[in-house]
């Protein structure tokens, strides 16, 4: 055992979240996307979409900007460098994340593997 923190404890929450992953790494190759291209491409309803929107904005992640396109309301949402910043964090922390998996050596099994807990059966 490594006395190394486990990778999963540098997952941020606010980014590890599977809409607002989708949100950003969109976001990382557009830089700036519109509400209803978001809302398609991640198969979102408007308000879950929404949602997750505010919190990446609550959190300095994301620039919201709304404005008409003709007459139509219309709704761009823009990474920040902080963004950027976290998503790169995440990312990091999903490699080291792989990696420890990749390493990991498998139990064995058979006569030399540890017994069960106890409340499980071996089968």
């Amino acid at each position: 055992m490594s006395d190394e923190p486990h990778s999963t404890l540098a997952l941020d929450d606010t980014v590890h979240q599977r809409a607002r992953l989708g949100i950003l790494t969109i976001l990382q190759e557009t830089g700036t996307a519109d509400f209803s291209y978001l809302k398609s491409t991640l198969q979102l309803t408007d308000g879950n979409l929404g949602r997750h929107i505010e919190v990446l904005a609550g959190g300095g992640l994301v620039q919201v900007k709304k404005g008409y396109e003709g007459r139509r309301p219309r709704t761009w949402v823009t990474i920040t460098k902080a963004g950027r910043g976290a998503l790169s964090a995440e990312m990091q922390a999903l490699k080291a994340l792989v990696a420890r998996f990749e390493q990991a050596t498998p139990p064995t099994v058979g006569p030399a593997a540890s017994p069960p807990p106890p409340g499980i059966r071996s089968t």
